[in-house]
């Protein structure tokens, strides 16, 4: 799938890497304050041993280069993330078009603090439906969960 210039694809144990190297990128610059919670050998393992196991990985390029990637599965978006230098041009929302396509849910967690990703999913029709202190969170930071529901047709 192309957008915009874009390729956006399906991604394969061999881009795990590039997607932890997304992931950290965009994680430490919109939180800085968690920087480094994770060595760059951790988030490889993470993304080869538990998000290529347990979701439907989608990337975006710019060339051969990795500018975003999301991570679903069922009503659950696990990971959504855009380099910095690549956010808006539109590549978070058409991976979250990716995650929408055969969904008539959709939930998320992010940060209470995160308010550039608050702002993204509220204009994307995503509600707020819990807030947490972030006790039961590894960077124990407040977070929010959201909730998108396809609208019925008609």
């Amino acid at each position: 799938m192309t957008s915009s210039g874009l390729n956006i694809k399906p991604l394969t144990l061999s881009d795990m890497d590039a997607a932890a190297r997304v992931h950290r990128a965009a994680f430490d610059d919109a939180l800085p304050w968690l920087a480094g919670l994770h060595t760059p050998d951790e988030d490889r393992w993470f993304y080869r041993e538990r998000m290529f196991a347990a979701c439907t990985l989608w990337g975006a390029f710019d060339g051969e280069a990795m500018s975003g990637l999301i991570a679903f599965h069922d009503d659950w978006i696990e990971q959504l993330y855009v380099l910095p230098a690549a956010q808006g041009r539109g590549i978070g929302g058409a991976l979250l078009e990716i995650a929408r396509q055969d969904a008539d849910r959709l939930q998320l967690w992010t940060f209470q603090r995160n308010a550039q990703a608050r702002r993204f999913y509220e204009t994307r029709s995503f509600v707020l439906v819990e807030e947490t202190d972030g006790s039961r969170n590894e960077e124990r930071e407040p977070d929010l969960r959201y909730r998108w529901t396809r609208r019925p047709a008609g």
